[in-house]
């Protein structure tokens, strides 16, 4: 068995034991939160107490609370979330039609901040300590202190407000018409991808000026090929390590960033979802929520572990 199929089989086992964990933490956080599932649910109709109590012995809110966590995880292997209070519909329905617009958003995110942060990271790197170089990491300084709300609220201002080049809000499906989904999904975009393409842009020039530092680079260019090709097929390559790792950990703010910019520009996702639960006191589809987007960062980061392994010689060489 190779070294990378151990790595990735020792991955995948802790894939376990770190889900149930997120379950356990969620479970605790909810059951010894103010929010009680029964008021929740009669909210506004005014219950008795032996409603209350009939409701609470009914879906199992009296059992200990070790029986209660095995029931919950026993429900989520079933693929049951919960039913919302305030619709009475299952939570998961409400999640899966959430769910694609925000992976939409981030997965958008994450390829304009991979796009401009090689761009950016590459270009400050080889014109290192020049006028390119120096502008782009002010440039990128600026963007790891503007938060995304801010850039959101900008955007929305100067570019759709005062030019009309996009809307304001909103979401077009892209089966609708592909480019009233780019027009609604651009600016989302940008603000969510914005601060993390600046935090990877001055990795990128880290890594890849250590690798134009090293010997083999300068003996390539010295035996004639272009740097340009030296840049593109070795020292890009090995520099991605580091920022790799970096981005796996970046996803996670993608996805929590979404929570904000989806209320901003009034994209129905999972954040506008968990929004409107927490403000209307329904604690199934919170729950739900943050175990769906908890989940996701976990996988993400697995695939990212998985190309950590594909770009990394010497893990593939053992």
């Amino acid at each position: 068995m190779t070294t990378v199929v151990r790595i990735l089989l020792r991955r995948v086992a802790l894939l376990v034991p770190l889900l149930l964990g997120i379950v356990l933490f969620v479970f605790l956080v909810m059951r010894f939160s103010d929010v009680d599932p029964a008021s929740a649910f009669f909210q506004g109709a005014n219950p008795t107490p032996r409603q209350l109590h009939d409701f609470r012995e009914r879906n199992g809110l009296l059992d200990p609370l070790p029986v209660r966590y095995v029931h919950f995880v026993g429900d989520l292997v079933h693929g049951d979330l919960g039913t919302s209070a305030l619709t009475r519909a299952p939570v998961v329905d409400q999640v899966t039609t959430a769910l694609p617009l925000t992976l939409q958003l981030t997965f958008l995110g994450l390829a304009v901040a991979v796009v401009l942060a090689l761009a950016g990271g590459v270009t400050a790197a080889v014109y290192r300590d020049r006028l390119p170089d120096q502008v782009i990491r002010v440039v990128s300084l600026v963007g790891v202190a503007a938060p995304g709300f801010w850039l959101a609220l900008l955007m929305i201002q100067y570019l759709a407000v005062d030019r009309g080049w996009f809307p304001t809000g909103g979401y077009v499906n892209p089966a609708d018409s592909v480019t009233g989904w780019l027009r609604t999904m651009a600016l989302p975009a940008f603000a969510l991808s914005l601060p993390v393409a600046a935090q990877l842009t001055r990795i990128v020039r880290t890594s890849v000026v250590e690798e134009l530092d090293k010997d083999y680079v300068r003996t390539a260019i010295g035996s004639g090929l272009p740097p340009r090709v030296v840049v593109g097929r070795n020292v890009l390559r090995n520099a991605l390590v580091n920022p790799l790792t970096v981005l796996g950990l970046r996803v996670g703010y993608l996805l929590g960033g979404a929570v904000v910019i989806e209320t901003i520009f009034s994209l129905p996702g999972m954040g506008k979802l968990m929004i409107d639960a927490v403000q209307n006191g329904d604690p199934a589809v919170v729950q739900g929520v943050v175990l769906t987007t908890a989940t996701g960062f976990v996988v993400v980061n697995l695939v990212i572990d998985i190309l950590y392994l594909l770009v990394n010689p010497r893990l593939r060489a053992g």
